[in-house]
């Protein structure tokens, strides 16, 4: 019998979720930042055996939404339960605040199988590790605990071969040599993105969105031409930098990364485009992939 379905993860923001989805695959699909809410955008990240395919959806952090580009975010995490064939709710374990949110009364309706993961138990003692597991096992009815550390790939296996177990039967959905839905101009974008969180500081990273306008190869270099968009002329000159020495070592730095992603030699562009309050205006998501 073939098996097959969508793991959906979802979570509050910097719960983890992204680092998970990344060990379980054993590949960088996801954004990775000690910031909040980096990943933006729902990517499927597709695990192949002989006789079973597992869909996994990363999702954007649940959040109250402040602008457009939170309420398209939050939007990508409800549709989420609608074609879950399984779900992974994401805690932070030492976090209180994580008991009441929307995501949690969702879970509570859910037909399908939920596993609840408390993560991070690297940085909690014994006491509240104990705590919160019989807090969520009083919370949601019995619910399917499991105890990992995303950044110590403690338990991410034997979670792994519990989500293949528990796939129903079904087709292939995508051939055997494909990892992702989501294109090669997608992942320089994010690489660059995790560098600019990486790099700058307060709310300019968020303010920020990369778009990939170049991508070819020519005498065995590949050669990218990118677009960081910011949303005013103060936040320009501060991805710039004085002499440019910032946004070089956003290029440089991506430029690793990208090198060892497509084992090619990179030669990377970049520039910068002010577009006023994109995160507020509907149409300029669109355009910019938001959809």
């Amino acid at each position: 019998m073939y098996k097959s379905g969508f793991i959906n993860i979802i979570g509050l923001p910097n719960a983890g979720k992204s680092s998970i989805i990344n060990r379980l695959l054993g590949e960088n699909l996801s954004i990775v930042t000690s910031k909040a809410q980096t990943t933006r955008h729902r990517a499927f990240g597709i695990i192949n055996g002989d006789n079973f395919q597992a869909i996994i959806s990363d999702t954007p952090g649940f959040t109250l939404p402040k602008n457009k580009i939170h309420e398209y975010m939050n939007k990508k995490i409800i549709d989420s339960f609608k074609d879950a064939d399984i779900i992974l709710l994401v805690i932070e374990l030492g976090l209180k605040n994580n008991r009441k949110n929307k995501l949690v009364e969702k879970i509570k309706d859910s037909k399908v199988p939920v596993l609840l993961i408390l993560n991070k138990v690297d940085k909690v003692d014994q006491s509240t590790i104990e705590e919160e597991s019989q807090f969520w096992k009083t919370e949601l009815n019995d619910i399917e605990i499991w105890l990992i550390s995303a950044k110590e790939n403690f338990n991410i296996k034997n979670l792994k071969e519990r989500l293949i177990d528990l796939l129903p039967a079904g087709p292939k959905y995508f051939p055997d040599e494909t990892w992702t839905d989501k294109s090669e101009r997608f992942f320089v974008n994010e690489i660059i993105r995790e560098k600019i969180f990486k790099i700058y500081s307060q709310e300019i990273p968020y303010a920020t969105e990369v778009i990939t306008e170049s991508f070819k190869i020519k005498n065995k270099v590949l050669k990218i031409s990118s677009l960081i968009i910011v949303e005013r002329d103060s936040q320009k000159g501060i991805i710039i930098g004085n002499r440019g020495q910032s946004i070089k070592k956003v290029g440089t730095e991506s430029r690793k990364d990208l090198e060892i992603f497509f084992n090619k030699k990179i030669f990377l562009e970049l520039n910068v485009k002010v577009i006023k309050d994109w995160r507020k205006n509907s149409n300029q998501l669109k355009k910019l992939g938001y959809n």
